[in-house]
């Protein structure tokens, strides 16, 4: 029998070979938005390594829309056909390409992490960061510009426009990241959110921007292949965005044609109260899953086959994202399969005298 996590998964015509999923991290290592020989051994070597789905970083759906200078984008057409070389060894590998189109919001315009991560001056490269409002995420990020009306409505276009570069690019899945203090996060929290127009107040009119954008990626995604969408699912601060506001969220986002919800955490503000232990965000895609119906997949502090098997077998998730832990070890999947009595015929060819299978 083959373990609930190397079972296949499909997802409107999109069947994915198993339930481990890659999940989007940032490289910091691209030029001019396109990706470089980094990000194809990067991606390249965990679809080899075994994973079922393998997702881009958080590639940018215009210039300002970069957490740095250095991140992926997808607001050109030279940009598309840059990953088209990496989708292609994607799937010559068996795994689902993916990609993961985002825009930083307030959070824009900052050096690598590796230098610091520290706002970036225009002279330095950097540039004005906008926002639902003009709040600024700390005290040593930039205040941002408060969008307009207009500027809002070009931004949804600009996420329909990344979609459809996307699809060209050979990516067979699309996740908006409404996630951790970014653009779209920001306009779903009252912590961020203070407009007074139709874009700010209440829950529904927080969520109006979002919605939109899903809305008008959904319109240009081919009916038969899934939407994903990452969120926080609280923001562990009193009176922000919480659990509740999520599972009603993530019910209007399937009624928009959304298939799976990434289900992240936190990231909008620095008073968040957060002690992350193993699993510590399951619980959050099994409550958005058993509320909603809508597919999850559960992600942060996931390291053991054992683990991730559990929570397949127990229901609080479809799929399982990995991050670290195949930063650390990209052929995880491969011995993760062995290790729950799989043998499977994942291994690349050229590596197959080094292969693992149960029993030894």
């Amino acid at each position: 029998m083959t373990s609930n996590l190397f079972s296949p998964i499909t997802l409107r015509d999109l069947t994915v070979r198993n339930r481990l999923f890659v999940a989007p991290m940032c490289q910091y290592s691209a030029e001019d938005g396109s990706p470089t020989n980094w990000h194809t051994v990067h991606l390249g070597t965990r679809a080899s390594g075994g994973a079922g789905l393998v997702m881009t970083e958080a590639t940018a759906v215009a210039p300002e829309g970069r957490i740095s200078p250095w991140d992926t984008g997808i607001w050109n057409d030279d940009q598309a056909e840059a990953f088209k070389p990496i989708t292609d060894f994607i799937r010559s590998e068996g795994a689902v390409p993916a990609m993961q189109i985002a825009h930083a919001g307030r959070k824009a315009s900052t050096s690598q992490p590796w230098n610091g991560g520290k706002l970036l001056s225009e002279a330095d490269g950097g540039w004005q960061p906008v926002g639902p409002s003009d709040l600024p995420f700390d005290e040593n990020l930039a205040v941002p510009r408060a969008l307009t009306i207009r500027e809002i409505g070009n931004l949804v276009e600009a996420w329909a426009a990344a979609a459809e570069r996307a699809l060209h690019a050979g990516f067979d899945v699309v996740e908006l990241h409404f996630a951790h203090g970014y653009l779209a996060h920001e306009f779903l929290s009252p912590l961020s959110n203070t407009r007074e127009d139709e874009y700010g107040g209440s829950p529904e009119k927080r969520a109006r921007f979002p919605l939109e954008i899903a809305r008008a990626v959904r319109e240009v995604w081919p009916d038969n292949l899934p939407l994903f969408v990452r969120i926080s699912a609280t923001e562990y601060v009193d009176g922000g965005w919480d659990l509740d506001d999520a599972i009603k969220f993530c019910g209007w986002l399937k009624d928009a044609g959304v298939d799976l919800i990434d289900t992240s955490s936190g990231g909008n503000s620095p008073a968040q109260t957060l002690t992350p232990f193993t699993g510590y965000q399951v619980p959050f895609a099994a409550a958005i899953r058993e509320q909603t119906g809508i597919a999850t997949g559960a992600v942060g502090m996931i390291t053991e086959a054992e683990q991730a098997e559990q929570i397949l077998q127990s229901e609080q998730a479809d799929a399982i994202f990995m991050g670290r832990e195949l930063l650390r070890n990209p052929y995880w999947p491969l011995h993760a399969a062995a290790e729950l009595g799989d043998r499977l015929n994942y291994w690349p060819k050229q590596y197959q005298r080094a292969a693992v299978y149960p029993g030894g």
